[in-house]
């Protein structure tokens, strides 16, 4: 019977592994270009759960953070954790994502999960915690930003699902699937106020 720490590490595991396949095979265009009124991109959305996930499992932890995160703190440009700068690459910001899942690996080792950390930027009623609780809260923002990517990702070349190897779609062509949406349009446009 696995553990409850083997347990959190493989939900965050899974997590970690759909992000990189939702970005894997796309052109620096792709991964970059902004694709809601707000700006969110696919690699913007990698780097700011790397950094998030640098932050909680590092000074938190009583870690030395292992890579710096420039673009995180009081001194940030707008949105700037959330967009890969000209000059940040591709590869650059998907071994931050790496080294941010190494770290939280480090961190949960090396801590047991009743172990006390505070949380600086949190509310004072709430940023003294547990490394159990912070792994939780990871696991939450990890799966909570996949949904985006899921999305995005679909947007750009119609890949979808959960894993490649476990899609956790049903098996249909493309017609099926032009079909099923008509459908929902059918049933939203009877719904549409005149």
């Amino acid at each position: 019977m696995p553990t409850e720490t083997e347990i959190l590490l493989r939900y965050l595991r899974d997590l970690r592994g759909a992000f990189l396949w939702k970005v894997d095979g796309l052109d620096e265009y792709d991964l970059r270009r902004p694709l809601t009124p707000t700006g969110t991109n696919l690699l913007g959305i990698v780097k700011h759960v790397a950094s998030v996930e640098l932050g909680y499992f590092s000074e938190p932890c009583g870690r030395d953070q292992p890579v710096p995160t420039p673009w995180i703190g009081p001194d940030m440009g707008f949105e700037e954790d959330m967009f890969a700068t000209a000059d940040q690459s591709s590869q650059e910001v998907l071994e931050l994502y790496r080294a941010a899942g190494e770290n939280t690996e480090a961190a949960i080792a090396e801590l047991d999960l009743d172990a006390p950390v505070t949380v600086p930027w949190w509310s004072e009623d709430k940023r003294n915690t547990t490394l159990r609780q912070l792994t939780i809260h990871i696991i939450a923002e990890t799966a909570r930003h996949l949904g985006h990517v899921d999305i995005l990702r679909e947007q750009i070349d119609g890949k979808a699902g959960m894993l490649e190897r476990a899609g956790n779609l049903p098996e249909a062509d493309d017609g099926a699937w032009a079909l099923y949406r008509a459908k929902l349009q059918s049933i939203a446009d009877s719904f549409r106020s005149s």
